[in-house]
């Protein structure tokens, strides 16, 4: 499929519209944003890693029986996927506290959940991007009992596909951000899924006081070595240097 007029530029993504209505090219960035936009820079190498590592993750999803958005990759960076209509939901599943969840709720980092939670925020920057309840999503009409429904299910699935996975490569998941997307009506994975959008912390590497994170942590907390991080979780994945 060939790249036509660039529909959108998100911070991380540019979408493209193809010669199929049912298609569009994503292509990542270096762009790397954090706390809403408010801090801003680049993380070199980042879209390529970030492309190939969300269409494996996509790829051993479907196998699980997850459907998601992703239907070819181009090349390093491009990549074409189903042009979904997005659920304006971002749904945040929590292992472990940390982030947000502990500044919010007092939970030193690293207190390990007996059951993994969700979250839901509602997509909107200008409002920044508040939490919401099942409640809230149906009266602001984001979407059906039966979609939510749907969504917390495949989220969770993602979670224990996801958990399983990762241990194998000696990292610990802690927290993610997923996104869904309508597609004829079916409700499938969408976005990304990567060092952007998930926290891994170097597995045996923790407790309450201190951690090893190999995600986006590094650039948003200045801990350094922001790359380094992202080539480790990528090498890991594939083997690839």
């Amino acid at each position: 499929m060939q790249k036509k007029e660039q529909l959108y530029e998100g911070k991380a993504k540019k979408v493209y519209a193809t010669e199929d209505p049912d298609y569009v090219i994503v292509s990542y960035k270096d762009d790397a944003t954090a706390f809403n936009g408010l801090k801003k820079g680049t993380i070199a190498g980042k879209g390529v890693i970030n492309n190939k590592m969300s269409n494996l993750m996509m790829t051993m999803l479907e196998k699980k029986g997850i459907p998601t958005h992703f239907v070819e990759q181009i090349d390093d960076r491009n990549t074409v996927v189903k042009k979904v209509q997005i659920v304006p939901l971002e749904v945040i599943i929590r292992n472990v506290a940390a982030g947000s969840f502990s500044k919010r709720y007092g939970v030193a980092e690293g207190t390990a959940f007996k059951s993994p939670t969700i979250e839901f925020s509602y997509k909107n920057d200008e409002l920044g991007d508040p939490l919401i309840n099942d409640y809230h999503a149906l009266a602001l009409n984001l979407a059906t009992a039966e979609e939510i429904d749907a969504i917390k299910k495949m989220a969770f699935a993602v979670n224990d596909a996801m958990k399983e996975f990762f241990k194998q490569l000696h990292i610990d998941l802690i927290d993610f951000k997923l996104e869904f997307g309508r597609f004829h009506g079916q409700i499938v994975l969408a976005d990304e899924i990567s060092p952007d959008t998930c926290r891994f912390w170097e597995a045996d590497s923790w407790d309450t006081t201190k951690h090893v994170s190999l995600d986006k942590d590094r650039f948003r907390r200045d801990l350094g070595g922001v790359e380094d991080a992202y080539r480790e979780i990528f090498k890991r994945l594939t083997g690839e240097e």
